[in-house]
Order: structure tokens, then C-alpha cells, then sequence
């Protein structure tokens, strides 16, 4: 079945599967959807069995109100393994869904083949945390719209901007779509969680990967490389945060080269 509903308690996961191989799960990041993923599916080419999914309040997976907890998203994603019969996997996290993954890594080291990092955060600094700080208070106030808006130039360059005003509007569009209490709630865990304390516990051999100009995150990534017993640092050249829309078949050929390593 290449994509399904999958109810766990009170929580419904809307999934999609395509290929076959080992398996990849990838887990997009706050806003997102499995279809955050489609530039990068169609460059990594075949030999993968490759799981995506809508996190919970994203997508088609379940609308919860209320405190979001980053166990809440570890348990989501195993339990989805568990219904689809996935022992052990390789993990791709990109933003909020690279903390998930630190953390399934963590909790679940048997779970997780290997490791893939990207655009997201640990070793947060001071001036770093009351960024994400303020910018987690204003969506009390704002859309998730607003905040798509506010962030475009973080997100991607200038010239990927003029070059791809499609894109860029599609993605806006999409925002208007999601619960801005639901969006709050899984951007709380990006303002509040570090988990750069815990990081020499991973076992799984790890990439981590960001831009060159993604806010603070070359350093925060260097971080994780250095804390990670069992990793390796990639830095693209001119990319800001959203690697997998800007450049995909770059992002893409990384994490081929390293899972086929």
C-alpha cells in the first residue's frame, strides 16, 4: 500500500511509501507536510524503500489542540513503524524533524540505522534563544501565514525567490491551511528544546547537514558534528534553511552518497 491512514489512540498518521530497499523515513519540518518532500524524492532515485508522513497537526495526519511534547512525536513515529511492521530504518530530519530525530535516535537507538540531520538545531546560544523565543511569542498573536512571510529570507535565497515565485506562493498558500494554534504548538518545541547535553549518547553513524547562510545554523550544526561520536559535517555553499526545495538534487546526491557508504 503506498499510503495509508494509520490511528493510534486518539491520533491519526496519514503516511506514503514509494519504492522498495531499505527503508528511509523522512520528517519534514514545522508547517510541513509529506509533500515537503517530493523535490527530493524524484532525485534520490531508486534502491530505497522511502516512508513519509504528516506529523501530528500537519497535513492529513490529526488536528490537536493543546501542549505539543516532542515524546508525543517519538512515540507517533515508532508506533507508525510498529504498524508497518519497520524494525530498523534510516532517519531523515529536516528542521523540527531533525530534533524529533535527534530524539528518536536517543530513546530508540535500535531503531535507527542511520542519521541524517538537516537545517535543524541544538547548542543554542543566548542570542539564538530569544530569537526563536520572540518568534514562538508572536504566533500568540500572528498566522502561520505571518510567520511564512516573516521567515521567506531565511528560508531561501534572493535568487531562488525571483527564480521560483511558484513555489514560494504554493508554500504560502499551504500555510493558510494549517491551525495556527497546532503551528504554535509544534514551534514551541523548536524555541524551548536543546538537546546538545545528550548528543554523545548517539549511536547511529550520523550526517549532519545545513546552508551556508541558514541563521546560526552552520555553527549549532557544528556542534552536533562535533558531539555526535560517529558523524560527518556537510555545509552547502550559498543555501539558507529549506535545502530540500532549493536545491534537491544536491541534498538528495549527500544523503545518497552517504547511506550507500
Amino acid at each position: 500500500m503506498p499510503s495509508g491512514f494509520y490511528r493510534n489512540h486518539s491520533v491519526t498518521t496519514h503516511y506514503r511509501i514509494d519504492g522498495e530497499g531499505p527503508v528511509v523515513a523522512l520528517i519534514h519540518g514545522v508547517g510541513g507536510r509529506l509533500e515537503h518532500w517530493d523535490p527530493l524524492l524524484a532525485e534520490l532515485g531508486d534502491g530505497y524503500r522511502v516512508l513519509r508522513y504528516d506529523l501530528r497537526g500537519f497535513g492529513e495526519s490529526t488536528t490537536i489542540k493543546g501542549r505539543y511534547e516532542l515524546g508525543s512525536y517519538v512515540e507517533d513515529f515508532v508506533a507508525l513503524l510498529d504498524h508497518l511492521g519497520i524494525d530498523r530504518c534510516h532517519v531523515v530530519g529536516f528542521s523540527l524533524g531533525g530534533i524529533i530525530a535527534q530524539a528518536i535516535a536517543l530513546v530508540y537507538p535500535a531503531r535507527v540505522d542511520r542519521l541524517v540531520l538537516c537545517s535543524t538545531i541544538a547548542g543554542v546560544g543566548p542570542e539564538d534563544k530569544a530569537f526563536l523565543r520572540d518568534r514562538y511569542l508572536a504566533l500568540k498573536t500572528s498566522t502561520p501565514e505571518d510567520h511564512f512571510r516573516r521567515s521567506i529570507d531565511l528560508y531561501f535565497s534572493p535568487e531562488y525567490q525571483k527564480a521560483h515565485p511558484e513555489v514560494i506562493a504554493e508554500m504560502e498558500a499551504r500555510r493558510k491551511e494549517i491551525d495556527p494554534e497546532c503551528f504554535a504548538s509544534a514551534y514551541r518545541i523548536i524555541a524551548e528544546t536543546d538537546m546538545e547535553e545528550d548528543l554523545p549518547n548517539v549511536k547511529a553513524k550520523t550526517l549532519v547537514m545545513t546552508g551556508e547562510f541558514d541563521r546560526a545554523s552552520p555553527q549549532m550544526a557544528a556542534v552536533m558534528a562535533h558531539r555526535i561520536p560517529d558523524s560527518e559535517l556537510v555545509i552547502f555553499e550559498g543555501l539558507r534553511h529549506n535545502l530540500a526545495r532549493e536545491n534537491p538534487t544536491l541534498l538528495a546526491h549527500t544523503i545518497r552518497k552517504f547511506l550507500d557508504s
